[in-house]
């Protein structure tokens, strides 16, 4: 496994990926590279095959078991950091420098595409405090100075699908018409066949490749993604954020895929018969010509509480294109209990006067 900081071609620090200007940026030297400068520079600096080996070699066997939890040295400082098996970059805890993990986004684990942060660090805290001062009962804990400090930028990994098909459904469609003429009430029911064909495709269907549940509700509380923003994959924009593998297979998913798309045309098939009062189907033929698939990692900026003695895990979640923000909250009981007894004081109050002047 190899364990990259990609350093700055000016002074050789470590190089972090800057949303707000989509550049990498040095916090020693403060120069600022594009990610073609970035390629060149690491480029020049490795041999060719070892190269063509570590980012672009495909794989045809299946990659080895990994252990729980494993331990890499930081190129850096040579601090030790310990990840679980889909971590696939982080940050020296000692150091403070971006690692990215490479051998775990290699290969077959390659993604095809990366829908890069666009929301910067600061700008994501400041819509966290906004968001939760709106919210009455959070315990302070949640969004003290440290528990901020905790706000991080995660990529996820996910399976992108497009797919072509066609279909038709058949049934039987009745008409009903009621009029009234002087006392007498007539009703004209009317039986068509009706038949319904079309093509369909599909762009951009998103599925979970991370089996991890806590962090799947996350990322699918704050979907959808402008996908079409995404990027080819280059793991420079990996810098200064955190990034996870996946550890589900589009084999695992194709079925459910399948049936998914095959229904969803045929509600859309069925949609079109909308000129009659009822609508029985009776036969349906639905076939996908072409099911292609990406492996893409999609941002969010992400912070998760835990309740002393509490198995639960709450969680603010924020896209980082969009900014569309999500999260299940912990209450604070000590805040709702003292507003409760404010508001049961000043009714006791209310109730004293009014009986004082009765």
């Amino acid at each position: 496994m190899e364990i990259i900081t990609h350093k700055c071609p000016n002074c050789g620090g470590a190089l972090t990926f800057d949303p707000s200007d989509q550049k990498f940026h040095c916090p020693f030297c403060f120069s600022i590279f594009t990610e073609e400068e970035v390629s060149e520079f690491e480029a020049k600096q490795q041999d060719a095959t070892l190269v063509n080996e570590t980012l672009t070699q495909t794989s045809t066997t299946d990659p080895p078991p990994e252990e729980t939890m494993q331990l890499f040295l930081c190129p850096s400082c040579g601090a030790e950091i310990v990840t679980d098996e889909t971590t696939a970059a982080t940050y020296c805890y000692f150091c403070h420098n971006p690692v990215v993990l490479s051998g775990r986004l290699s290969g077959d684990f390659l993604p095809n595409k990366v829908l890069p942060f666009k929301i910067e660090k600061e700008a994501a805290k400041e819509k966290f405090l906004d968001w939760v001062g709106s919210k009455k009962f959070v315990p302070t804990d949640f969004y003290n100075e440290d528990q901020i400090e905790k706000l991080t930028g995660v990529y996820f990994p996910y399976w992108v699908v497009d797919a072509k098909g066609q279909g038709e459904i058949s049934g039987s469609g009745t008409s009903i018409r009621i009029w009234r003429i002087g006392e007498i009430e007539y009703t004209e029911t009317k039986q068509f066949a009706v038949h319904r064909k079309g093509d369909f495709r599909f762009k951009d269907l998103v599925k979970n490749a991370l089996s991890k549940n806590t962090q799947q509700k996350m990322v699918e509380s704050v979907q959808p993604f402008p996908l079409e923003n995404a990027i080819d994959f280059k793991n420079q924009y990996l810098a200064g954020f955190q990034a996870e593998k996946r550890d589900i297979e589009y084999q695992m998913l194709a079925q459910g895929v399948e049936t998914e798309l095959k229904d969803y045309a045929g509600t859309l098939l069925k949609n079109s018969v909308n000129s009659y009062t009822t609508f029985r189907e009776k036969n349906r033929d639905l076939s996908l010509d072409s099911i292609e698939n990406h492996y893409m990692l999609l941002p969010v900026w992400l912070v998760t509480y835990r309740n002393d003695g509490s198995d639960d895990v709450f969680y603010y979640a924020m896209n980082g294109q969009t900014g569309k923000v999500s999260g299940v909250l912990p209450i604070s009981y000590k805040k709702l209990g003292l507003v409760s007894g404010g508001i049961f004081a000043i009714l006791a109050i209310l109730l004293m006067i009014g009986g004082y002047f009765l």
